[in-house]
Order: C-alpha cells, then structure tokens, then sequence
C-alpha cells in the first residue's frame, strides 16, 4: 500500500448472486473463485485463505446490539463521557496540522471526525481484538447480509495483496472494520490516504492516515464542504409535529417563519434545505438537521448513532449540553417489539422486529400518530401502544 490514495474500484455483485452458507470450504472456494476472476493472483488467495476459520464469537456479536436500543438521552450520555471531550481537545491540538489540511481539502470540521474517532476506537486505543479476516469470512458465509461482507471479504484480499493487512495477525471490530476509525476494506482499498507523508497507507498506527481516510471517506459519500450538518433548536408549540422528522424538508428560511430558532448562535444559511429531527420526541431534545446528516448514515445507519455523534461533533465544536427537556419515557425493548409487531400488521415496513426505533418504525409511528388524530411527532409512547 505505498500509493497515496488507493483508488481500485472492486466491482460488487448484485446481492442476488451472493451465495452464504453451507459446507465452509464449498463457500471459500466461491469466494477464490470471485477473487481470480477480478484479477487477484492465485498464490494471494491460496496465501490469505491459509488458516481461515468461521467464530462463533462473532456472530454473537452480530447478534447482540442491544445498545442500540437505548434512546437518545441515555445512548448519548453514555457515549460522551467528560474524559471524550477532554481528549477531544488534546487530540484535537495534537493533530491540529491534519485537521487544518483535512478543512481546506475537504471543508470538514474537526469536531466531525473527532467524534467519529471518539465513538468507534477512543481516539484509537481501543481497536478491536477479532481476527479481520475470520470476522469477514464469517459474516460472509452467514446469511443474515452476504451482499454487504462477501465483497468485504474480497477486498481483504486486494488489501493483503497490496501489503495493507495481514491474515493471520490483523485485527479490530467483530465487523471486519480495521483501524482507528473502524474502516472496512473496501474503503480502505478504494479511499485510504498517506496523511502522515510516509508513503505508507496504515489505519492502525497513523492517526493522520486514518483521519485522511476517514475525511475522504465523508467526502466521497457527499460531504458538501463548509456546510453545517446539525444544529440545536428552540420550537414554537404549536409547530406542524407531521412535518418534523427526516421525511419531511425545507429551506431553513421556512423554518424560521414558522418559528424556529437556534438554541445558541444564528440558524445556517437560509436556503439549505433541512429537516426538524426530534430524536425523543416534541418533549425532548429539538435538532435542525442539515443535508450534511445524509451523510452520517451513509456511515452508520443506526439512528440513534447518527443523531449522538452529530451532536457531540457539535459539542466538541463548543456547542453547549442539549437541553433534555421532559419527554415521554421510552418503551422498553419488548414494548419496542410488540409495537413494530402491531405496525408491521398495519402494513409498514420497519426494517424487522428487533426491538430498535430506527427511521422506518419512526416513520410508521409517526404515520399512525396522524391516522389517530395524535400529536404526530414520531415518539412512541404507550399510549400509542394501546392504541393500536
């Protein structure tokens, strides 16, 4: 890996032709035989597949995202810790020369990339102890989303080829990402950077180099440079609560007629389109969220993650603590279930029923909210629950 960027683009094939399952060796020689076709020379594969094996520990880790069920509040209070901000700041001015290259090049503050580092390995001290390349492996032959890790794994392949990993002895998440902001390798293979000028592209050890990525990453999914992506606000109570919600958009300029202001500085530009994101309801926490927050989904697409490290990226951009305000408690996660199963049975579709308000049950409950003649916020509530 000693190009400055890696631009190799490996194709992807449709999730159609993703086979998962069966016999281990009958599917690894699937994988080979997909690796040789896009090129990769036989000796590599034979070479990254030498000790390969499925763990069991992975998949129970697939299985137990129990955090993501939290709510806003408790998930993002137990993300952002006071010793988060501090390092924060450290970090921040430790690699104050990365980060001034990275918001000239790419317009990203330091606060976005800060959090993301905060969130996924504590500024890079904690990385992950699962073999990468059993992590992929086995979550390729499972088949719960072959179409997301197969191709995955066929880019572990490229990566080693190209000096960037090591079968047998890389490690990080249970999900196959490397590195100090938790990259997979196709986007190491297709956006990593030499940000510390050693010809060496090294996620694990460069905190310039997976900060480069990192920002190259959000660009290359759309980051629109010098923009803002989330904001706190203050909501007139007799806001239209159907059209809160990321469903719904317009210019910041209609906001504000209707009402809407900052909680602290000035709103963005008036002609940025933007959503009203309020994460525990009209009660809790009120958010303005900018086309920019596209963006962080495309990173992670877990609701809850994305609306906490959007705010801490404020935060550690001198933003003040939200105010919480007195929402409705939260369902549990067997009424979380109960209620996506009841949904669901009303003809939505909210992505499973796994006990998480993601974006689709939020859209479901907020299209039964406005069906009941109930305040249409997109919150949950158990009264709601008995409703239906």
């Amino acid at each position: 890996m000693r190009t400055t960027a890696l631009a190799l683009v490996l194709s992807a094939t449709t999730a159609s032709a993703q086979p998962c399952g069966g016999a281990v060796t009958s599917f690894i020689d699937g994988v080979k035989a997909d690796a040789r076709a896009q090129g990769i020379p036989p000796a590599t594969i034979e070479a990254f597949f030498q000790g390969a094996q499925i763990e069991q520990s992975v998949i129970d880790a697939d299985r137990a995202q129990g955090v993501f069920q939290r709510d806003f509040i408790s998930f993002s209070r137990a993300l952002i810790s006071q010793n988060r901000i501090d390092n924060g700041a450290i970090f921040g001015q430790r690699f104050d020369a990365t980060f001034d290259t990275i918001e000239a090049r790419f317009g990203i503050p330091r606060g976005v990339l800060l959090a993301f580092w905060a969130f996924e390995t504590d500024y890079g001290q904690v990385q992950g102890s699962f073999n990468t390349r059993n992590a992929l492996l086995t979550l390729a032959h499972d088949c719960r989303r072959p179409e997301l890790f197969r191709p995955q794994l066929i880019a572990a392949i490229e990566l080693f080829r190209r000096g960037g990993m090591d079968p047998a002895r890389t490690t990080g998440a249970w999900a196959g990402e490397i590195g100090q902001l938790q990259k997979l390798p196709r986007e190491i293979v297709r956006q990593g950077m030499d940000g510390d000028g050693d010809g060496i592209v090294d996620l694990k050890n460069s905190a310039p180099d997976a900060l480069m990525t990192g920002a190259n990453v959000l660009s290359s999914l759309g980051w629109r440079a010098n923009e803002p992506w989330l904001q706190e606000v203050k909501l007139p109570t007799n806001l239209d609560w159907s059209q809160t919600g990321l469903n719904y958009k317009t210019t910041v300029r209609d906001w504000a007629r209707q009402g809407v202001v900052a909680r602290n500085g000035s709103l963005g530009p008036s002609n940025l389109q933007a959503s009203i994101l309020l994460p525990m309801g009209r009660n809790g926490p009120a958010f303005i969220a900018y086309p920019n927050i596209e963006v962080y989904f495309d990173w992670n697409k877990s609701f809850v993650y994305v609306t906490t490290a959007a705010y801490f990226a404020t935060r550690l951009g001198g933003a003040p603590i939200y105010d919480a305000g007195s929402p409705s408690p939260a369902l549990s996660g067997d009424e979380m279930k109960r209620l996506q199963t009841k949904l669901t049975a009303r003809g939505h579709d909210v992505g499973g029923i796994d006990g998480i308000l993601g974006a689709m049950t939020r859209a479901a409950v907020q299209a039964e909210q406005i069906r009941l003649g109930l305040p249409a916020d997109a919150w949950p509530t158990r009264a709601l629950l008995d409703a239906l």
